[in-house]
């Protein structure tokens, strides 16, 4: 990876996509440790999250997660999630949260230097041009060890950096013997003082988010 040490960071997370790499890689992401790498490599001015929710359920199985990184150094950015049927009659979950990234990206990148943007969407293609133009660096984080690939060609080009996020697994990668037993819960929306659940499951009916 290659930074300069006064350039101001901000990590643009698709929470969705970001999970769908590394369990396609095999390992947990420990999310401090995560904050802590790109703390090392410039001014971090932000780190957000983006994920959708099923508000109208009594509980999330990753609202742990969200309650724990709102309050451990990230800006979560959060919105329902949208339940539907398909043609063949499969249910489907939808949470799609590309605008919102790309409106705070655009709103946030007068006080930026480098754009780091957690996805392999090929939809960001566009935004990482837009950022381009303006002077920005954009580094994107996916993944090519993947068959296939889970970093879409075309934003993987568009870059002017791409991180594979298998390179940074010992950099990031959670401890399996400290991931919390299945089920387990957190008080929502308190203070963890300690690095508790710091990787949690996205439910699986939140495997068809696009």
């Amino acid at each position: 990876m290659h930074f300069y040490p006064n350039e101001r960071l901000a990590l643009f997370i698709d929470g969705a996509n970001l999970y769908a790499t590394a369990k396609a890689l095999g390992f947990d992401i420990d999310y401090k440790r995560l904050l802590a790498l790109f703390r090392t490599k410039g001014q971090l001015v932000r780190a957000l999250y983006y994920t959708a929710l099923a508000e109208d359920q009594e509980y999330s199985s990753i609202r742990p997660l969200v309650d724990w990184l709102d309050y451990n150094g990230y800006t979560m950015v959060t919105k329902p999630t949208k339940e539907f049927t398909d043609a063949l009659g499969r249910r489907k979950i939808k949470g799609n949260m590309d605008i919102e990234l790309t409106v705070d990206a655009m709103r946030l990148v007068e006080h930026l230097d480098h754009v780091i943007l957690f996805t392999g969407d090929g939809d960001f293609r566009a935004l990482v041009a837009a950022l381009q133009l303006r002077g920005r660096r954009v580094s994107v984080v996916s993944t090519l060890q993947t068959q296939p690939p889970m970093v879409a060609d075309e934003l993987r080009r568009q870059s002017d950096q791409f991180i594979d996020l298998a390179d940074l697994e010992d950099q990031i990668c959670r401890d399996p013997a400290t991931r919390p037993a299945p089920g387990t819960r957190m008080p929502p929306r308190r203070p963890v003082p300690s690095p508790a659940p710091a990787t949690l499951d996205y439910p699986d009916d939140e495997e068809d988010v696009s």
